[in-house]
């Protein structure tokens, strides 16, 4: 059987794009031009805020106090599975050296970056999540400065869970700084923060476009697009169960596309129908954001068997990746190509997005063909060293100076022979 389209995506508009490149431009130059003066600006224009930038000791303390104990817990929860599974990774960097050849040792170290910058989403929804994501795998890897911004609510600053989950997990610095701005205060050191070596966190298609300008002047994530999902079913997975699991994705953003890749043409129709029903469900402006998605970005695509599904699902290489199918063992050992797999009815893309542990800060729009999510390696460098003695040294010098006289590159040469003078070698000591 071909794979076949019951229902295929929209086309987007050709100058979308290049119109987000121009404004962010434009704004990430005269920011560098006017530092402080000119984020304050954009600050008041774009979120409202008149405030003051930097939250301080006592506006947190005032904001957890009025946190209520239940969301406590439950952030205290989810900062707990982030942190412990953020552990386990950092477990899995290591150290080494070795003796290439008699004489010469060589290694590797892992080395935090300095300082971080942590992006927190809160524009149409509070991400109190990506501040746990963020901030606490930082924290594990051993960063030693993190300043985290989110976009302040007018009149009242970043509402208070995400200050609260901001502090639990150890953000040195809080900024009242959404949007482009934000990013660029935190790469440039403004406000007292320390200038970013790596810029981290999900954003609007702004937020992304700042990172990715300012990336090679700071280290990236990623350059993370709208978020999206993939469910593979077949003929044994709830209808229900999977139009709920798109839908809740959908309602991201308009431009946020949920996919399902399923062997059943009757679940396929089953969720088609039933899609726009669960929308209808959804308060505003989830209802609006998802209507849009679903009708504009969403696709639905039959298969005429497991492997051909897992082929489509590689080609996509989707963000999230769910399957509600028979032999999940399968699934796991073929599929190559997601940010983060979840496997079975009993778990859902909403675990992974909030509590569960593994981060949701995942490359999209088909990056995770290439490039996996955030994790204490994004923290860390990994570097190496070498020491050689005498005898070593002569082997390396000889071999070097007639690969570098091949090359054309004289000088090399030269740099390696100074190693075969026990004179000259006497005077650098």
């Amino acid at each position: 059987m071909a794979i076949t389209y019951l229902k295929q995506a929209k086309a987007r508009p050709a100058t979308e794009c290049s119109d987000i490149r121009d404004t962010v431009a434009v704004m990430l130059a005269n920011i560098q031009r006017e530092g402080e003066d000119a984020v304050r600006r954009y600050s008041e224009k774009l979120d409202r805020w008149t405030g003051p930038v930097v939250v301080t000791d006592a506006q947190r303390r005032a904001a957890c106090n009025r946190v209520s104990q239940q969301t406590k817990d439950d952030i205290q929860f989810a900062h707990a599975n982030i942190r412990r599974f953020a552990e386990a990774q950092k477990a899995t960097l290591g150290e080494c050296e070795v003796e290439v050849i008699p004489g010469l040792i060589a290694g590797q170290k892992q080395i935090p970056v300095s300082s971080a910058g942590c992006y927190v989403p809160g524009g149409r929804y509070s991400h109190i999540a990506s501040a746990l994501m963020t901030i606490t795998t930082a924290k594990v890897a051993g960063v030693p400065h993190i300043t985290a911004v989110s976009p302040p609510r007018p009149g009242s600053g970043i509402p208070d869970p995400i200050i609260y989950a901001m502090d639990l997990c150890g953000a040195d610095l809080i900024l009242n700084l959404g949007g482009v701005q934000g990013i660029a205060a935190m790469a440039q050191g403004l406000f007292g923060a320390q200038p970013a070596d790596i810029l981290v966190g999900p954003g609007n298609s702004y937020v992304a476009e700042a990172k990715r300008m300012l990336f090679g002047e700071v280290g990236i994530d990623m350059f993370a697009g709208p978020t999206d999902s993939l469910v593979i079913a077949d003929h044994t997975a709830d209808v229900e169960t999977v139009a709920w699991d798109l839908v809740s994705q959908a309602e991201h953003g308009a431009d946020s596309p949920v996919w399902l890749v399923t062997t059943s043409e009757l679940l396929a129709k089953g969720v088609m129908a039933r899609a726009q029903a669960l929308i209808d469900q959804l308060p505003e402006p989830n209802l609006s954001a998802a209507h849009r998605a679903w009708h504009e970005r969403a696709e639905v695509v039959l298969c005429g068997s497991r492997e051909e599904a897992a082929q489509v699902a590689d080609r996509y290489a989707p963000e999230h990746l769910q399957v509600q199918a028979e032999d999940l063992d399968w699934w796991l050992g073929r599929l190559s190509a997601y940010g983060s797999l979840f496997l079975g009815k009993e778990t859902t893309v909403s675990f992974g997005d909030k509590t569960s542990g593994p981060n949701h800060v995942l490359p999209t729009s088909g990056a995770a063909r290439y490039t996996g999510g955030l994790s204490v390696h994004k923290f860390t460098k990994t570097v190496t060293w070498q020491r050689c003695n005498a005898a070593a040294s002569h082997e390396l010098a000889q071999r070097t100076a007639r690969i570098s006289r091949m090359e054309g590159m004289e000088g090399h040469a030269i740099a390696a022979e100074m190693r075969l003078i026990p004179e000259k070698l006497s005077e650098a000591v």
